[in-house]
């Protein structure tokens, strides 16, 4: 019979090859899938684009790319080409076959099973470790950036005379390089080692010599350039003295040299320098000699040598020549410390004024009329009164108003400002349409007066109602698109109507704004469903010609992609400028290569009692040594334009930054007036200096040295979290200040560390229109005087206090404890706090009580403190003045004048009140009856307030 090929076991079976029509299908699967991932990237890299493009920034967006795409290759084809060289050479510098050990007879099967794959198998290792340092040099992209656009700062370093810009913009890239080229020398010469090794020129455990002479040379140049990297870090170390972190008893946070490191680690750093490049030529000289004898015992002098110059010898000076005499040795370089951390901070012409904390005067009538004078008393509480603001003026379960509150000024006094943002979690009915279509926006700017409140102790509106009507500009874009709450992306200006508002009906709107990203277009579309992983788009019918999605929406988040060198304020505020509401963000410059400038950390710095997740810094560099409020910044609240305007014109990281990306920082004259007037000092800024000024205050090195005059922040005496107390807002009056017009300030107080007592207050004029603003006045208490925490435990225990407490608890309330305002008055301090009330029924807090606490030092227990109804009466209680009256406007809250048309006002607020709550009573709330009888008690409430302001009492105003 004819062989068949089967073989004695029969016909051969083809297993495992796929037919034509499956090789082709899976062909087109897997094309499919390549597309598809391909598709997935270059949707984040288009949306990107386009987010960019459409607020005027692309070329942020282009200087990012261009520059990261640069160092990827740059430095992604040097680390390959150095490994791939090293690897060829190796290869190339192979011994021939000789007579085989058993060592070589077991690497012979790893040879020979590479052979046909070495081309392939160089170009991948080389590839993998090429895209590596790629990734990572394309990370530098801020420091390449900073190091090219450099700007000097003017200022040298008090040790090697050199630019601060050094220090900032030039070591850190050298230290980049340096990283650099110690992973490129030690990956060269770990792939070189193997592939000697795989190839016979390094042997183990054959017989003869170890290394052949053409691997020796090999690896001992690749030693030598380690080595020769070794040298210039030492040099480098030498300049990084001057920015080095340690540990210094004085103040537990030290940077810059100290008397061992000038005197001990200095000369060794170039000593060991020296030695280095001399261990480097020793093993470069191993191409002639073939010998590693000369260069191991360098190697091993070099090591020593950093045990002992580097380690063991400044331990020696700082123990016998330190030690005993710390304070003068240390003296020098505490006082370079000090003057460079004073500059870093922008602290440098801050002095520091005595205050007595004793009464000047006896005559308590003049205290009295100084009171109404030195300050105006915040009484609403930015932070309780939001509950107020949510029940009062929210109209809508779907709006909402930020936790704290922001303060500004209108029509010359302090007001407290929130906006009506959307809060979607208050939709009655979620699916993409309303989440995404229908609820867009917030409606309007809700505005209080600070000082005062109405009869029943709620907020005395200066702009309310929706749409909003009041002291605020009669006609204002009330449509808030952008907000610090509006986090998810709406579509909008296609063929599905947005809900405007609701008002005797829904009235709906269609967004003309100019901001968002046009989505009309099939790829647009495509590629922001893939982005937003959201299917829906693709085939709604609600998106269409006109359509725009708009996200980013927070104005930190806008500041922060547009300029993501700057670092964002944790509080945006808003302000209603020229018929707009433009949200202010506060943005800062930063550094941590600042000679000698001790380093604080950002996000410890800046935390208090108030700071939550919405409020923190996130910083680029969180320890930093240089801080400046060098940009203010506004988003507009319905277009979501940003604007970045240049604050601090000195300022050489900013010129920087502006070299790096220009056109993109407005010059400080283009700041419209309008706006200035309600630009302010940032608070995060004042949290940083303030910590530092707890202790640099001191300019004395001696004094410094012992810490006998450092302060401390004090914990927020109404709160029992252990948290620092935050700075405050307030229209004050300073000793010495020769203005005699109250500047919009913000206060602080300190206490002497480790003690509750008074050691210090701080203000700054935080007016951006006034000549002085940003100037720091620091009071230094010199007599014990009762600090925060002392006023409050001492008002907490007063039997006024406790039997309104109990009273209130008996009424099942809860009290809450307003800000503790400090102001300095007549060489002692005065203290107010608003005392606020919550019943079970009540759904936000209202102004019961006032407490007013005079402290000095000649007062028998320290300080007078008094409990009464009001603010007038709470003076005149601590200063012992009777009948002097107050009017409303300082925060009565008991007294409305005597006429019919207040009683009838005050009789149909309670009618309204009780509607409300019989409104809420029942298993499902009727929210229209609700909204209407809060209207009605917001009228009730008005008409009292405009008939209490006719009828004023006479005496002084507060």
């Amino acid at each position: 019979m004819p062989d068949r090929g089967g073989g004695p076991t029969g016909p051969r079976i083809r297993v495992g090859r796929p037919s034509r029509r499956a090789r082709t299908l899976l062909m087109t699967l897997g094309a499919l899938v390549v597309l598809a991932m391909a598709f997935v990237m270059f949707a984040g890299f288009w949306t990107d684009w386009l987010w960019y493009r459409s607020v005027h920034y692309s070329s942020v967006f282009t200087t990012t790319l261009w520059t990261k795409i640069g160092l990827f290759l740059v430095f992604g084809v040097l680390m390959a080409a150095a490994v791939g060289l090293n690897i060829w050479l190796a290869h190339r510098l192979r011994p021939p076959l000789s007579a085989m050990s058993l060592e070589q007879q077991n690497l012979d099967r790893y040879r020979m099973g590479i052979a046909p794959y070495k081309k392939w198998l160089l170009l991948g290792v080389t590839a993998v470790i090429g895209l590596i340092a790629g990734a990572s040099a394309s990370g530098q992209w801020r420091t390449w950036l900073m190091f090219v656009n450099g700007v000097p700062f003017g200022q040298k370093d008090p040790q090697f005379k050199l630019d601060v810009s050094f220090y900032a913009f030039d070591l850190p890239w050298y230290r980049f390089l340096l990283g650099f080229g110690f992973a490129a020398a030690v990956l060269s010469l770990i792939a070189a080692a193997l592939v000697h090794y795989l190839y016979g020129g390094l042997r183990v455990t054959s017989p003869g010599a170890r290394a052949t002479s053409a691997a020796t040379g090999h690896l001992s140049v690749l030693l030598g350039i380690f080595v020769a990297f070794k040298a210039v870090a030492y040099w480098l170390d030498r300049y990084g003295l001057a920015v080095k972190s340690s540990d210094f008893k004085a103040t537990g946070n030290w940077t810059g040299l100290r008397y061992v490191d000038a005197n001990a680690y200095l000369p060794a750093k170039t000593i060991l320098f020296c030695i280095a490049v001399i261990c480097a030529l020793l093993f470069f000289a191993t191409l002639w000699r073939r010998t590693w004898q000369l260069p191991v015992i360098g190697f091993g002098l070099m090591v020593l040598s950093a045990i002992l110059i580097g380690g063991l010898y400044p331990a020696i000076v700082q123990k016998f020549t330190v030690e005993p005499n710390e304070q003068a040795k240390e003296a020098p370089y505490i006082q370079k410390n000090i003057d460079a951390t004073r500059k870093a901070y922008n602290i440098a012409g801050t002095d520091v004024d005595d205050y007595s904390g004793k009464s000047n005067t006896k005559d308590t009538t003049k205290q009295r009329d100084d009171a109404d004078s030195a300050a105006s008393y915040r009484l609403n509480d930015p932070n309780i009164v939001s509950p107020t603001f949510q029940q009062i003026e929210q109209k809508r379960k779907y709006y909402g108003f930020p936790a704290t509150l922001d303060v500004d000024r209108y029509n010359g006094q302090d007001t407290v400002i929130g906006l009506r943002e959307l809060n979607i979690a208050g939709i009655q009915k979620h699916n993409w349409i309303n989440d995404h279509f229908t609820y867009t926006h917030g409606f309007g700017a809700i505005a209080a007066k600070g000082t005062a409140t109405d009869s029943n102790g709620a907020p005395v509106f200066t702009e309310s109602g929706l749409p909003t009507k009041g002291d605020l500009p009669a006609t204002y874009q009330q449509r808030i698109y952008y907000g610090e709450k509006t986090t998810q992306y709406s579509i909008v200006g296609g063929p599905q109507k947005e809900l405007d508002y609701e008002n005797n009906g829904e009235k709906t709107t269609s967004y003309t704004g100019k901001s968002g990203v046009d989505i009309s277009n099939p790829l647009n579309r495509a590629a922001y469903a893939v982005a937003f992983n959201e299917p829906q788009m693709l085939y709604s019918g609600a998106i269409g010609k006109g359509s725009k999605i708009l996200y980013n929406r927070t104005p930190k988040q806008r500041v922060e992609a547009v300029a993501p060198w700057l670092t964002i304020d944790g509080d945006s505020y808003p302000a209603v400028v020229d018929g707009k509401i433009q949200w202010v963000v506060d943005a800062y410059t930063t550094t941590n290569g600042y000679p000698y400038a001790s380093r604080t950390t950002l996000g410890d710095s800046t935390a208090d009692s108030l700071t939550d997740n919405q409020r923190a810094v996130v910083a680029q560099q969180n320890r930093v040594n240089y801080i400046r409020n060098s940009v203010k910044a506004t988003v507009d609240a319905y277009t979501g334009a940003v604007k970045l305007y240049q604050w601090d014109t000195k300022d050489p990281v900013l010129k920087t930054w502006m070299k790096a990306f220009p056109h993109t920082v407005k010059p400080k004259a283009d700041i419209p007036a309008d706006l200035k007037a309600h630009l302010r000092y940032p608070q995060d800024m004042f949290k940083v200096q303030r910590e530092l000024l707890a202790l640099y205050h001191v300019k004395d090195p001696k004094q410094f040295y012992s810490g006998s005059d450092a302060w401390q922040v004090p914990n927020d005496p109404t709160t029992r979290d252990n948290r620092a107390v935050p700075p405050y807002y307030l229209s004050l009056k300073m000793p010495g200040q020769k203005s005699a017009k109250q500047q919009f300030s913000l206060t602080t107080t300190f206490t002497p560390s480790g003690r509750p007592n008074l050691g210090g207050f701080m203000a700054v004029d935080a007016d951006a229109a006034s000549p002085d603003y940003g100037t720091i006045r620091l009071l230094r208490v010199t007599s014990e005087v009762p600090g925060p925490e002392q006023v409050q435990n001492k008002l907490n225990g007063s039997a006024d206090v406790g039997k309104f407490v109990r009273d209130m608890k008996g009424a099942d309330s809860d009290i809450e404890y307003g800000n503790l305002l400090t102001v300095p008055l007549d060489g002692g301090f005065l203290y107010v706090e608003p005392v606020y009330a919550q019943g079970r029924n009540a759904h936000y807090p209202l102004l019961k009580k006032v407490a007013v606490s005079y402290a000095d030092a000649d007062s028998p227990d320290g300080d007078t403190t008094a409990f009464e109804n009001n603010l007038g009466a709470a003076l005149n209680t601590v200063f012992g003045v009777n009948g002097q009256e107050n009017p409303p406007s300082t925060g009565d809250t008991t007294r409305p004048p005597a006429n019919d048309t207040v009683k009838k006002a005050i009789a149909d607020a309670q009618k309204a009140y009780d509607a409300s709550e019989a409104a809420l009573a029942g298993k499902t709330p009727d929210w229209t009856a609700y909204g209407k009888a809060q209207k009605d008690l917001q009228d009730a409430l008005q008409r009292a307030s405009d008939a209490g302001a006719k009828v004023k009492p006479s005496g002084k105003t507060g």
